[in-house]
This record gives C-alpha cells, sequence and structure tokens, in this order.
C-alpha cells in the first residue's frame, strides 16, 4: 500500500525549535543475559574486544562481550543499575504495519507482517559499549562477509528480502569495510550534540550517536547480533498485535520526562542547547515498551536494516527492504522532534553514510 511520503531525518530535525545545527549533511517477560553478556569461559580473549572467533561471529556464533569489562556504561543502566546489556525476548506473532490509534484501539490497518520471536536489546547502545567496539576497529576487526544474518529464519538463510519468494538478506559485504571508521574526530560530528569523548567519562551512560549505519550494523555483528528489521523494530515499539498508540500504552507522553525524551523536553521544558539535552539511556521510568525495551520513542533515533522506500514489502513473513532504494530506515524520533514523530508506525530516513548527532541504534539477537 502507497505510504504518505516521509521526510528525511535531516530536515525532520531541521525543523525541530530551538536547535542548533552544525554544517553538513545531518541525520535527522523474560530478561536474557544476551551474547553481550556472555561469560569469559566461553570468551578467554574477552578483555581484548576482539570475537572469540572472529571468522564466524556475528551470525548467532560466540562474539565479544561490549559489557564485560564492567563499569560506566556497561554495568549500571536504567533504575535497576543493570547491565546495559541486558536483552528481551520478543514473542511472535502479527502486527500491521500501517494504522492509526484512535482513543486505544487501532484503526485504517493495512500491510500486515508476521514476525518470528527474537530478543530485542532493553537500551540503546551506550557510550561506553561502543567504546570496546572501537577498541576492537582499532585493532583491525571488521565484520566477516555473510555475517550479521538472522540465521535462525527460514533454515539458516536469514530474512526474506522484500517480497520476492526466494531471496534472502546477504548479510555484511566485504563493499562496507571502507565506511567503518569510528574515529575521534568522526563520532565528533556535532560540537553541541555529539555524545562521545575520546576517553572515557561522564558520558558513558548516554547513547552514543554520530555513528552511521554500517558501523551500527558492524557493531551488532561484533557483539553477537544484528541490527533489527524495520518490521521487528516497529512490532517490539507498537507491542505486536496490541498496535499501541505509543509504545507503553494509550497515555500522552507530556513533559515530564517519564515516558519519553522528547521536544527538547529534557531536563526542563524549552528549547535545545546541546548535550544536556540528551538523557542516559533508559531514563524515563514509565517509557516501557510490552516486551520491557526503553526509549523505543525519543532521546535518540534508531537505524534499522532496511532501505527505505514509499511502500512497504507485500506480504512480509520475516521480511526486510533490501532490494531497493539507497537511504537506509531510522525509526524512534529523537530528544528533539515532536511527539507525533515518536509513533511506532513514523518512518524516518538517510543516507547509510550520515552522521548525526540524534541518531543512535540499538542491537536484536536470536531468541
Amino acid at each position: 500500500m502507497p505510504m504518505r511520503e516521509r521526510l528525511p531525518v535531516r530536515q525532520l530535525l531541521g525543523r525541530a525549535a530551538g536547535l542548533r545545527r552544525a554544517a553538513g549533511p545531518l541525520l535527522s517477560a523474560v530478561a536474557l543475559l544476551s551474547a553481550c553478556a556472555g561469560s569469559s569461559a566461553a570468551n578467554d580473549d574477552a578483555g581484548t574486544n576482539e570475537p572469540a572467533d572472529s571468522s564466524t561471529a556475528g551470525d548467532t556464533g560466540p562474539a565479544a562481550s561490549s559489557c564485560a569489562p564492567g563499569g560506566a556504561g556497561l554495568a549500571n543502566c536504567g533504575s535497576a543499575k543493570e547491565s546495559c546489556c541486558t536483552s528481551l525476548e520478543v514473542s511472535g506473532g502479527t502486527l500491521d504495519r500501517t494504522y492509526a490509534n484512535i482513543d486505544g484501539g487501532a484503526v485504517s490497518e493495512s500491510d500486515p507482517a508476521t514476525i518470528s520471536g527474537f530478543a530485542l536489546d532493553k537500551y540503546e547502545v551506550t557510550v561506553g559499549r561502543f567504546r570496546q567496539f572501537f577498541t576492537a576497529w582499532s585493532k583491525g576487526w571488521l565484520p566477516p562477509p555473510a555475517s550479521g544474518r538472522q540465521t535462525h529464519l527460514n533454515a539458516g538463510k536469514g530474512l526474506t528480502s522484500g517480497a520476492a519468494s526466494g531471496q534472502y538478506e546477504s548479510g555484511w559485504s566485504a563493499s562496507y569495510d571502507g565506511n567503518v571508521a569510528p574515529t575521534d574526530a568522526n563520532l565528533e560530528c556535532e560540537t553541541s550534540y555529539s555524545t562521545w569523548t575520546s576517553a572515557p567519562a561522564a558520558q558513558e551512560n548516554l547513547p552514543v550517536n554520530c555513528v552511521n549505519w554500517y558501523e551500527a550494523y558492524a557493531f551488532c555483528i561484533w557483539d553477537g547480533g544484528f541490527l533489527p528489521s524495520e518490521a521487528e523494530w516497529e512490532y517490539a515499539a507498537a507491542g505486536g498485535a496490541q498496535q499501541r498508540e505509543w509504545p507503553w500504552g494509550s497515555t500522552a507522553p507530556g513533559t515530564a520526562n517519564q515516558y519519553a525524551i522528547y521536544g527538547c523536553n529534557y531536563p526542563t521544558t524549552g528549547s535545545c542547547t546541546g548535550l544536556v539535552n540528551i538523557a542516559p539511556v533508559g531514563t524515563p521510568p514509565l517509557g516501557e515498551g510490552l516486551w520491557g525495551q526503553l526509549d523505543l520513542a525519543g532521546n535518540v533515533a534508531e537505524w534499522t536494516l532496511d532501505l527505505w522506500t514509499a511502500t512497504y514489502p507485500d506480504p512480509c513473513t520475516d521480511c526486510a527492504d533490501l532490494t531497493a532504494g539507497t537511504v537506509r530506515v531510522a525509526r524512534g524520533g529523537t530528544f528533539a522532534l515532536a511527539a507525533s514523530d515518536m509513533l511506532p508506525t513514523y518512518r524516518g530516513n538517510d543516507l547509510p553514510t550520515v552522521r548525526d548527532g540524534h541518531i543512535g541504534f540499538r542491537c536484536a539477537r536470536a531468541p
């Protein structure tokens, strides 16, 4: 079904009230201790920030733990001060990817999708976690070709690619390698809003931003997971078949930062001025989705696997749109955007090479 045209996220962000922008193209229930919280017995080299076996890591095999060292941004996330690598099971089911929500009920439904169960990280990737990947990349690590596929699906073939029968995701391509360059200079892409610091500082619990799509994909592979598809991300944010108005339900988000960080309301209502407007991951106490994930609305937008096109691939059973287009989908709204941009159905997009202070990501994992 044709969908309303969505502006690239970088254009949407330019409309945010009071937002100061840097020059250049800008973007826009069962808890599991996932592979990112794996034991040292499974990876004797965990302290080296490299996968236990770099030839196989990235599908469902062993991988380094971004939280293994412990410390700020690794082991103290959310009100529970828990592992920042906590990953939560998302039960499989169906949803309509296009819908509106009136008085707590979904209407105008279309673009159905069937999603198999998976795990989705509770928190957006922190600066502290990304720092472990930065070290591995600095030592020469890059994803193996064809890694990052959801090999628990379709007899190991992964997600279906678009609506075409018999086509599947291809995973990481060696042609992507040159786009992975998380240098200090690149990660400090915006003077006012970049959360990265060249050495550990007070920002380790903030969501990492200024990460391009390739680096988000590579991190998730290194960390034993994969980027969620757009359908998987929306399924988790919408509460599956409940097709919620907001990830937490039908209560309006308000401006007190209890449900979401958005609209320049954090730490107090006003205009966005810089880093102070970005909250530590998991800050809103009432913003949990159906399966327990936090910040699915607001704080930073999140890269997904899919290419962006104006129409969804139909039909969709464990699908991703990987057949056409040049931009990638980002979901979830940001600390600066309006409430309407946080709806589970809202779609943003930008070039995969773009770095922006308003976009980060989270990883998904095999169930």
